[in-house]
């Protein structure tokens, strides 16, 4: 049985965040941004790597889910005080991070606004900013996103509206109604990973995140759309950025304008990969160049 410590850190403005820790306390701390909508739960697979390389993870819900106070308004920018606030309960004065589909621009975040704290960051399948793309942001999604970002670029109504009824069905979802409520946005290299221990752990995140409600996914998507409170250029850390063309959730397109922003970051724009293809295969990757940077 893994070893993974289940807490929640006070936060200064008087919010609590849920996290999750797996490794030993002397470990280098990784610290992992999860897709949305889930909460912060460590998948086996990645500790099992972790452990491996000597590395400690700690993962947490963003606030709105899971156990995390909700911050109703809240920026991508916001992650990096959060991710902060989690380095120094953890004691970790230098740490890593990485974050995937959601989770991308919270750990982009990072990279851009404590580079005196992060030593490498990964972006996998991060979603870019709007005016990157504008209208070229919903081309290539499934028709799942883009009914949900449709719904995001008309505004908090429309958004709520849309998700309250979504995540009827995701709350209490197994791995076959997940692929059933997801079936747009899974191609084929998608729906063959998306099974087994895998499958199971990363629909328990979605429950668990999901249960108080569906705030952190409302707020997720409206911070996507917005400003994000930092520039790209910004980043000066060691980054790589992944991005599969496969992906229906967040299209190739995505990734390839933020490795275009960003020439000095290490690329691994592929031709073979989907979005959870990313998640369930390509993490080994990550870890194995973040340990090169402690």
């Amino acid at each position: 049985m893994l070893d993974v410590h289940h807490f929640s850190v006070p936060l200064s403005d008087g919010r609590e965040l849920e996290v999750f820790e797996a490794g030993e306390r002397d470990w280098p701390l990784v610290l992992i941004h999860n897709g949305t909508p889930t909460g912060g739960g460590l998948l086996t697979m990645h500790i099992v790597d972790a452990e491996a390389r000597h590395l400690r993870l700690a993962s947490y819900s963003r606030p709105g889910y899971g156990g995390s106070t909700r911050l109703p308004g809240r920026s991508v920018a916001q992650a990096a005080a959060d991710a902060l606030s989690i380095a120094d309960h953890l004691g970790a004065e230098r740490f890593a991070t990485w974050g995937i589909s959601g989770g991308g621009p919270h750990a982009l975040a990072c990279a851009a606004l404590l580079p005196d704290r992060v030593v490498a960051a990964a972006s996998l399948a991060a979603v870019a900013p709007h005016e990157l793309l504008e209208n070229d942001f919903l081309v290539g999604m499934g028709q799942e996103n883009i009914d949900e970002f449709s719904a995001a670029l008309a505004g908090e109504t429309a958004l709520t509206a849309h998700i309250a009824a979504a995540n009827e069905g995701m709350r209490e979802a197994g791995v076959a109604e997940a692929v059933e409520a997801m079936r747009s946005l899974l191609s084929p290299e998608d729906l063959a990973v998306f099974t087994g221990e895998f499958g199971q752990e990363l629909v328990q995140t979605m429950r668990d995140g999901l249960a108080p409600g569906f705030y952190g996914w409302l707020d997720d998507d409206l911070a996507f759309v917005r400003p994000w409170g930092f520039d790209l250029q910004d980043i000066r850390v060691p980054l790589q950025i992944w991005q599969g063309r496969r992906d229906l959730m967040v299209p190739y397109e995505h990734g390839r304008r933020i490795a275009q922003a960003l020439p000095d970051a290490q690329r691994h724009l592929s031709e073979v990969d989907g979005h959870l293809t990313l998640y369930a295969r390509r993490v080994p990757e990550v870890h194995a160049w973040i340990a090169q940077h402690f």
